[in-house]
C-alpha cells in the first residue's frame, strides 16, 4: 500500500518530464518553420533592396497561419527604403530586419508549479542585417 501511495505521488511529476520533451520538440519545430519563412522573405528583400509591403504582408500571413495567431501579433521592424549594392562594404547599405512572434506554452505542468499563463509564454525574436543585391539604376 505504501508503494502505491508513493507511485501515485511520483507518477504525475515523472509525466511532466515526458510532456516537457514534447513541448520542446514542438517549439523547436515551430522556430525552424519561422526561420524558413524569414529566410525566404530576407532573400526576396535582398533582391528588391528592401522589405516591400507585399513581402511584409506575405511574411506576416505565412507566420500567422503556421503559428495559428493573428497577423497583428507578428512584430516586424525593418528597412522599407531601397538600399543599393556597392562595390565595397558600406554599412549604410545593409537591410535591417527584426521579426518577433509570440510562443506560448513553454513549460509543461505550469499550473502545478505555480506558473501563470502570462509567464509561460515569450516573444521569439530574430534580428539581423543582410546586404542588398539591388543594383543602382
Amino acid at each position: 500500500m505504501k508503494q502505491l501511495i508513493v507511485l501515485m505521488a511520483v507518477l504525475p511529476l515523472m509525466l511532466i518530464f515526458i510532456m516537457q520533451y514534447s513541448f520542446e520538440q514542438h517549439n523547436n519545430t515551430s522556430i525552424g518553420r519561422l526561420q524558413n519563412y524569414i529566410y525566404t522573405s530576407k532573400e526576396k528583400a535582398k533582391q528588391d533592396g528592401c522589405f516591400t509591403e507585399a513581402n511584409i504582408q506575405t511574411l506576416k500571413s505565412d507566420i500567422a497561419k503556421a503559428f495559428n495567431i493573428d497577423e497583428a501579433e507578428v512584430v516586424f521592424e525593418g528597412t522599407t527604403v531601397p538600399k543599393y549594392r556597392v562595390n565595397q562594404f558600406d554599412e549604410r547599405e545593409l537591410i535591417y530586419y527584426k521579426i518577433g512572434v509570440p510562443i506560448g506554452k513553454l513549460m509543461a505542468g505550469s499550473k502545478l508549479f505555480g506558473i501563470e499563463a502570462k509567464d509561460n509564454q515569450m516573444i521569439y525574436t530574430i534580428e539581423n542585417y543582410t546586404a542588398s543585391e539591388r543594383l543602382p539604376e
